[in-house]
């Protein structure tokens, strides 16, 4: 009996242990820890992060856990941050990303720089950042090592988010994850946004077709003089201000469409190309 009850505290105590070795320094030679672990929640991530916390909690921050190592007179901060689901983790990637530089395969997604290394797997995001004695040393194998090294430790998902596959790819600037009021609308409440060279489309999952018909027929309302449009399940076109011209339709669970563009008549023709592309 007693070894019944023993046995699943030991399980858990080895999970937890198993969970925590993302927080290591020896994904490198010649790093040791320095001072104590990290552990932040969002009541005290002001603590850490002062300024930038914001950035953090408006994606779903979760908790973060962290630690130091140091290499001689250079030091290492290594910051693992739970968020809510893996389209948040990616999106404070791709937010904190820089624009300049390539995504390398590293979990969902990730960068690699001289002294300096990000990416997200599952529902954490991770960075890990350099603090070297000489300004323009290049510890970018390192930074790989400890990336790749932490990244093998962390379960989840490892393929970034099928949403960035939806948009159409001509003209595509970018794709971000707005984690509030998607194109200002505050009834588009988490979604993603591509920009072309001209006009912007999005695409919001709802929790299901009944919840995104009633977020369609909200919208709807909104803009005056919105007339039908033949696009998914539902569809209306419009001329707004501020938007221009519009087109925002529901296919299933995701309302969608373009915005920004000179005519209504121009959103509905891009919009029907992407209802195409949504599952």
């Amino acid at each position: 009996m007693k070894a019944a009850v023993l046995l699943p505290a030991i399980l858990l105590a080895a999970g937890m242990a198993g969970a925590q070795d993302y927080l290591n320094c020896h994904f490198a030679p010649g790093w040791e820890p320095s001072g104590a672990k990290r552990d932040y929640v969002s009541d005290n991530l002001y603590d850490y992060k002062d300024g930038g916390a914001e950035g953090y909690l408006i994606f779903g921050f979760v908790r973060m856990q962290g630690i130091t190592c140091a290499s001689g007179e250079n030091t290492l901060d290594i910051d693992v941050s739970q968020m809510a689901d893996a389209d948040a983790a990616y999106g404070i990637f791709a937010a904190n990303r820089d624009p300049r530089l390539p995504v390398v395969r590293i979990g969902m997604g990730g960068q690699v720089q001289p002294q300096s290394a990000s990416f997200a797997r599952g529902s954490y995001y991770v960075e890990i950042v350099e603090v070297a004695s000489e300004p323009n040393r290049d510890d970018s194998a390192t930074m790989r090592a400890f990336a790749t090294g932490i990244e093998a430790r962390i379960e989840g998902r490892d393929t970034a988010p099928e949403a960035l596959q939806w948009f159409p790819q001509e003209g595509l600037a970018s794709v971000r994850l707005v984690p509030e009021s998607v194109l200002g609308l505050k009834q588009l409440q988490r979604g993603y946004v591509a920009t072309y060279a001209q006009g912007q489309a999005f695409t919001v999952q709802e929790a299901s077709p009944q919840a995104a018909a009633e977020t369609l027929k909200s919208l709807r309302e909104r803009f005056d003089g919105a007339a039908p449009a033949a696009v998914g399940d539902e569809a209306f076109q419009a001329q707004a201000k501020y938007l221009d011209g519009v087109c925002i339709f529901r296919k299933g669970r995701y309302v969608a469409g373009y915005a920004n563009l000179p005519a209504s008549r121009q959103a509905v023709a891009l919009a029907a190309k992407l209802a195409a592309r949504l599952p």
